[in-house]
C-alpha cells in the first residue's frame, strides 16, 4: 500500500522573533526558490533575446599593473580620515566596515591611530633592544629577525576608544557606520612569537613585566603583563601576506590579540622587562576607564565582547519591502564568539543569527539573518556571547556604570532605526 507523504514546511520560512526575522535556516539552506518567493529577488523576467554587446567588449582592456589596485568604480570604498587639532600627525582614520563585507579587512582600509604622525624608517638601520630583567641583553637587527620562525593568525585590533560616545549621549551621533565604530579591523598577522627572542635573553625571576616603547616622535610606550607577552604575543611583520605598511608599524610591531589597539606598539624598537608597570603618560593619563563615583580604572587590557550590524546601517535607505539579509560582524578579545542574536523590535524578542565559517579566537565573526520587512518602522540590535558566556550589555547597564562621558571599552548593545520611509539611523534603544 502506498504511503502518502506531506511535504514539510521549511523551517528557514519560520518566524522566530516579531517583526519578521525569520529562522537563520533560511540562509543556511542556500534556497534560491524560497528566497524568490520571499520577495528577495528583484530581476526583471524580459522576453528571450541575444545580449547586446558591451563597449568593454570591442577592445582589448589595459594592460597588467605592478601592484593591484581597486576598480575605479569602487572609489568610494575609503577610510573616513580625522584629525586633532594643533597637533601635528596625530589622529585616526576609520575602516569603513559598511562597505567591506567577508571578516577580513584590507591594508588599505585597516583603520590607523596616530599620536605624532607615521615615521619614516630604513629597516637597515632600526634595531630592536631587549634589556631590563633579562639574563642577556640583546639587539636585533631586521636580518637577524628575518631568521627567526614566524606564526601567522587571522585576529581583529581595536583601538579601545572605538565607539567612543557614538550612542551613549541623549542625541546619537548620525554618520556612517565606519565612523561610529570604524576604529577596529581584522587581518591575518604573521610574525615571531615574542616568547622566542625573550627565552633567548632569559627572564629574571622578579621580571613580571614589559615596558614596549615604538619608534614614533611620541615614543609610544605602554607596560604589558608578561604572562600575556608569554602566551600569544608576536613581533608582527606580516599583514595579510605583505610586509606591514608605514601606517601599520613598519618594520615592526608588537601585536597583542585581543588588548586594546593602543598595546600593540607600532614601530617597535624597545622591550624593558621590568618588575611592575611602568605607569606611563599613555597608561594613565590615557586608556583609563572613568567610573561613576570620581574613580577611574587603569590597566584594563583586554577588548570585551562585541557585535554590530553593518547592513542596514546608518546613511542606507531600504527600497522595496521583502526579505533582507541583516548582516554584521561580532568579535571578543576573550576568544570565539558562540551566538549572536538579532532584535527587530527594539530588544523585545530575539532570534539566533547564523554564523559563518571558520568562527576563530579574537577574530571577527560574521553573522547573518533573514528579515521580511513589512515596510513599517523597526529597530535593529544585535547582541554577542563569546565563549566565556559574557554578553554585550545594554546602553542602560553601561551607562549605569560608567556614565555618558566615558571614552573607552564601550561595547553597548547598538540600536539603528527604520523609518517607514526606509531610511536607517542611530537611535537609542
Amino acid at each position: 500500500m502506498s504511503q502518502q507523504h506531506t511535504k514539510q514546511p521549511d523551517k528557514g520560512l519560520e518566524a522566530v522573533a516579531a517583526n519578521g526575522l525569520l529562522h537563520r535556516r533560511l540562509f543556511l539552506t542556500g534556497s534560491g526558490t524560497l528566497a524568490a518567493g520571499l520577495g528577495l529577488l528583484s530581476a526583471t523576467p524580459m522576453a528571450a533575446a541575444p545580449l547586446e554587446i558591451p563597449e568593454w567588449m570591442k577592445a582589448p582592456g589595459s594592460h597588467m599593473r605592478p601592484y593591484g589596485q581597486p576598480s575605479a568604480y569602487e572609489n568610494d570604498v575609503q577610510r573616513m580620515v580625522g584629525g586633532t587639532p594643533g597637533v601635528t600627525g596625530s589622529g585616526v582614520s576609520f575602516t569603513p566596515l559598511e562597505k567591506i563585507h567577508g571578516t577580513i579587512t584590507p591594508n588599505g582600509l585597516h583603520f590607523e591611530r596616530h599620536h605624532s604622525g607615521v615615521p619614516d624608517i630604513d629597516p637597515a638601520q632600526h634595531k630592536l633592544l631587549i634589556h631590563g630583567l633579562v639574563e642577556r641583553p640583546l639587539t636585533f637587527t631586521m636580518d637577524a629577525l628575518m631568521r627567526y620562525p614566524t606564526v601567522t593568525r587571522i585576529q581583529f585590533l581595536e583601538c579601545s576608544g572605538n565607539s567612543g560616545r557614538s550612542n551613549l549621549t541623549a542625541q546619537p551621533q548620525q554618520a556612517p557606520l565606519g565612523a561610529l565604530h570604524g576604529l577596529v579591523s581584522c587581518s591575518e598577522w604573521t610574525g615571531i612569537p615574542l616568547s622566542v627572542v625573550l627565552d633567548e635573553a632569559g627572564i629574571k625571576p622578579e621580571g613580571k613585566w614589559v615596558l614596549a616603547e615604538g619608534a614614533d616622535a611620541a615614543a609610544m610606550s605602554r607596560s604589558v603583563p608578561l604572562e600575556k607577552i608569554m602566551d600569544d604575543a608576536i613581533i608582527a611583520l606580516y599583514q595579510n601576506g605583505e610586509r606591514l605598511r608605514p601606517e601599520n608599524g613598519y618594520p615592526m610591531r608588537l601585536f597583542l590579540p585581543g588588548y586594546e589597539g593602543n598595546m600593540s606598539v607600532k614601530w617597535l624598537r624597545r622591550l624593558k622587562v621590568n618588575a611592575a608597570p611602568t605607569m606611563t603618560r599613555d597608561e594613565t593619563s590615557h586608556y583609563t576607564d572613568v567610573v561613576l563615583g570620581g574613580k577611574a580604572k587603569i590597566l584594563t587590557f583586554p577588548m570585551v565582547v562585541k557585535s554590530v550590524i553593518t547592513n542596514p546601517s546608518p546613511t542606507m535607505t531600504l527600497g522595496q519591502t521583502g526579505l533582507y539579509e541583516v548582516t554584521g560582524l561580532a568579535w571578543s578579545g576573550a576568544g570565539k564568539i558562540t551566538r549572536v542574536e538579532v532584535s527587530a523590535d527594539g530588544g523585545a524578542t530575539w532570534a539566533e543569527a547564523a554564523l559563518t565559517e571558520p568562527v576563530l579566537s579574537k577574530s571577527f565573526t560574521r553573522f547573518r539573518i533573514p528579515w521580511q520587512w513589512s515596510g513599517g518602522p523597526a529597530t535593529l540590535l544585535s547582541r554577542a556571547v563569546d565563549e566565556t558566556g559574557a554578553m554585550q550589555p545594554t546602553r542602560a547597564q553601561f551607562v549605569g556604570e560608567y556614565g555618558e562621558r566615558s571614552n573607552y571599552h564601550n561595547n553597548t548593545i547598538q540600536a539603528w532605526g527604520i523609518a517607514a520611509t526606509g531610511e536607517v539611523s542611530n537611535v537609542l534603544a
